[in-house]
């Protein structure tokens, strides 16, 4: 005889912990919604994973208006200038003074996670650690299910009015979507990046992009302690094969410090290889689930829009569901993604023009040196061009 399967009925069924599901519940129970947010991995993992650190305007103003950025306006830090370095010198663009005139406020992702956490737990709400999605079911029912396995490894069964899909890309919420009912975007942009986070201080005080013919390499500030930095590396390369001499190595030659200074160097605290690859799937919604933040499309890292798409598609899905849950309003709910994906798209393309700005020929020959010409000539059009810079620091900060 097999013990009978624990059920529950809640409002709306939160499937991941990351900023994604932590904005939408808090946004939810601010609103009068009954939820539940169920995280596989331990409440340690999600507060110490160190992901993005740049938060847009709108961002800001959402989390600020829920009562939800204490710790972004006490300890984040207002960035509005970036510097590119080629070899032809280096410059830098103060994008809080054009365009819309917005700045990027850094503050650690796992700092957010943290404060979302905690600001969801002391509002009450429901937050199981430890408890994987296992299948979403009854999608195109009125009672919509997610079965979970619970952390003492027994299966539990959630009933809810609607399913978000906050999971990511690999998770149960995408994967549940049929092939036939959405169409994929997908694109491999060839290039991969050894993130790295050093324990040593910011060495500049903008955001440094290198352009060298070794490859890219990048600087961003993520705390007073801590700094971010990228290398472009070949696909597959082996983040453990990167000792700390070699990372400095490199950075020093792509960051030219014999010419602009030398970086603030500490302990490796961590490396990971990031292949750039975009991945949009449209609609992304399908019946009762609603896919938000990576779930919905995933968003190479050049041009920090990941976390920001994530907070904004959170905010109109806590809007839709609200409308629907309290006044049978279902517009809202019908059109999440036509209201999403133009957005998404626009943050697509921003980052694919990164890519392309950033990321030359490492090779020699007639065609590198045409594309690297074509690299020169887009970097002086962003030192030069006002309209340029206009376009830039609109798209940089907005969505």
């Amino acid at each position: 005889m097999t013990d009978r399967l624990s059920e529950e009925t809640r409002g709306v069924l939160i499937v991941g912990a990351g900023p994604a599901g932590l904005v939408l519940g808090n946004l939810l129970l601010a609103a009068g919604v009954d939820c539940v947010i169920v995280e596989r991995q331990s409440r340690a993992h999600v507060e110490q994973r160190a992901r993005a650190g740049f938060l847009a305007a709108n961002t800001v103003r959402i989390l600020t208006d829920a009562g939800l950025a204490d710790g972004l306006l006490k300890d984040g830090r207002q960035h509005d200038t970036c510097a590119f370095r080629t070899e032809s010198g280096e410059f830098e663009l103060a994008y809080g003074d054009r365009g819309r005139g917005e700045a990027h406020t850094v503050y650690p992702q796992q700092h957010l996670v943290r404060d979302l956490v905690a600001e969801f737990l002391a509002r009450g709400g429901d937050l199981r650690f430890g408890t994987a999605a296992v299948e979403i079911a009854g999608l195109a029912s009125d009672r919509a299910s997610v079965t979970v396995r619970t952390p003492d490894g027994g299966s539990h069964r959630l009933h809810g009015a609607f399913v978000a899909g906050c999971d990511g890309r690999h998770g149960t919420a995408r994967a549940t979507v049929p092939a036939t009912a959405a169409r994929r975007h997908v694109r491999d942009h060839g290039v991969s990046w050894l993130a790295l986070l050093a324990a040593a201080p910011q060495s500049m005080a903008a955001v440094a992009y290198a352009v060298h013919r070794d490859g890219f390499a990048g600087h961003m500030a993520r705390t007073p302690d801590v700094t971010r930095y990228y290398l472009q590396v070949d696909p597959g390369d082996d983040p453990d094969a990167w000792t700390d001499r070699r990372v400095w190595e490199a950075l020093d030659r792509r960051m030219r410090t014999d010419v602009h200074g030398p970086l603030h160097r500490g302990e490796i605290l961590e490396r990971r290889v990031l292949a750039m690859r975009s991945d949009v799937l449209d609609p992304i919604q399908y019946g009762r689930l609603f896919l938000v933040g990576d779930a919905a499309s995933l968003i190479s890292p050049s041009a920090a829009k990941g976390a920001n798409l994530a907070v904004m598609e959170a905010e109109t899905l806590a809007r839709a569901l609200a409308a629907r849950l309290h006044g049978d309003d279902e517009r809202l709910l019908a059109r999440y993604s036509a209201d999403c994906l133009p957005r998404i798209w626009r943050a697509q393309e921003f980052s694919h023009w990164m890519i392309g700005l950033l990321h030359g020929p490492t090779g020699d020959g007639d065609e590198a040196a045409f594309l690297r010409a074509l690299q020169h000539a887009r970097l002086e059009s962003l030192r030069t061009s006002r309209r340029h810079q206009d376009h830039f620091a609109d798209n940089y900060v907005g969505i």
